[in-house]
């Protein structure tokens, strides 16, 4: 029996270090031996580039030659990093959480424009003065018209980068307590596509909704956290039967409403809650019991909060995995404010931040390409 397991060992040490042998007998009858090394390149490449990012890393140990496709096929995530817009003047800094730098760029672009959304390193912009709503990417400095569009008070939000011919831009308001106005519209359409919906209470639709795009639905938190979802391929608007996440003590304190965030992760909707003097809380959606529960980790997930939009991400260098980080920076950008599941702690420490002071529209989180110091 030990010589057995022995021997059982031993190969199972050869597999793992590329020394396993296969045997193949040429066309003149000779046997040959090859070794897992020994794939087609392009084989390789197809096999470790579809690889999750931790399989990917464990495979780059196998041996030399491994190691070189697979960091080659190697997808890193980049962090996103935190834009913040001018009161007046075009000079807009950027800051990136995993270096602690700032950026800073030029864009009269976006003179006079309110930010409305951010999605795939793209903004959604409107200008009062002639009403356009526009697309505009500020690392490729590339602008993408919508038709003419007077915005109000409500909310927008798009489902994809504007290249993509999936792309829809959604926008609600509340027209009577019962009825709400859904817009919709896409790159390359003449017009706006506007209709009525019933509405069930007590979903309000107002300028503090969190909207986002998540498996092919638009998803809208209301003020008092009531859930609606509208599905743009069937125009179809519906007030889902989900009791509202509950709430950390204190939250409904001043501009409580300023510490409530939503975004989406592989086709999970998570919501935090925030409070003064309390630690974060993190919910999830089970749409299978319509109901939010509360979670104790992020599972490695990485959120990115602002007001306008949030975002969110993985395995991203220099950015602390579980965590929530938020949209405020200290030590003159040195530190961005962020919470710790592992740790359950902010980081810096004592810094939990009061919602209330904060302009809600002064800063939003945007994705930069992979190599954006170069366009800066």
């Amino acid at each position: 029996m030990a010589a057995t397991k022995k021997r059982k060992l031993k190969l199972l040490a050869e597999m793992v270090n590329g020394d396993e042998r296969t045997a193949s007998e040429d066309g003149k009858g000779r046997l040959e031996l090859q070794t897992w090394s020994d794939l087609p390149l392009e084989l390789l490449e197809l096999i470790l580039s579809n690889l999750t990012f931790e399989d990917n890393v464990r495979a780059s140990v196998v041996c030399k030659r491994w190691h070189k496709v697979a960091i080659s096929v190697r997808v890193m995530n980049q962090s996103p990093w935190l834009m913040y817009i001018p009161k007046s003047g075009c000079l807009y800094e950027f800051y990136d959480p995993s270096e602690r730098k700032i950026h800073s760029l030029e864009l009269p672009e976006l003179r006079g424009c309110r930010v409305c959304y951010t999605k795939q390193g793209w903004l959604l912009l409107y200008r009062r003065r002639n009403h356009l709503v526009f697309f505009f990417n500020p690392f490729t400095r590339e602008t993408i018209n919508l038709p003419s569009y007077e915005l109000a008070y409500e909310i927008m939000a798009f489902s994809c980068a504007p290249t993509s011919t999936n792309c829809v831009v959604f926008s609600i308001k509340h027209v009577h307590p019962t009825v709400v106005a859904i817009s919709t519209c896409h790159p390359g359409a003449s017009e706006w596509t506007i209709v009525n919906h019933r509405n069930r209470l007590p979903f309000v639709s107002s300028i503090w909704d969190k909207p986002v795009f998540c498996s092919g639905l638009f998803y809208c938190l209301s003020l008092t956290g009531w859930l609606g979802v509208y599905d743009p391929g069937r125009r179809y608007w519906k007030v889902l039967a989900v009791p509202p996440p509950r709430c950390p003590e204190n939250f409904f304190v001043k501009n409580w409403w300023k510490g409530k965030f939503m975004t989406e992760h592989n086709g999970d909707l998570l919501v935090v809650y925030t409070s003064q003097n309390k630690n974060p809380m993190i919910y999830k959606l089970y749409r299978s019991e319509l109901a939010w529960k509360e979670m104790e980790s992020l599972r490695g997930v990485t959120i990115f909060a602002s007001f306008l939009s949030s975002l969110s991400g993985a395995n991203l260098p220099g950015i602390m995995r579980n965590s929530v980080y938020f949209s405020k920076f200290r030590f003159f950008g040195k530190r961005c404010i962020s919470y710790s599941f592992d740790d359950c702690r902010y980081y810096p420490r004592k810094q939990q931040y009061d919602w209330g002071e904060q302009p809600p529209f002064e800063n939003i989180w945007i994705e930069p390409p992979r190599h954006a110091l170069s366009s800066i």
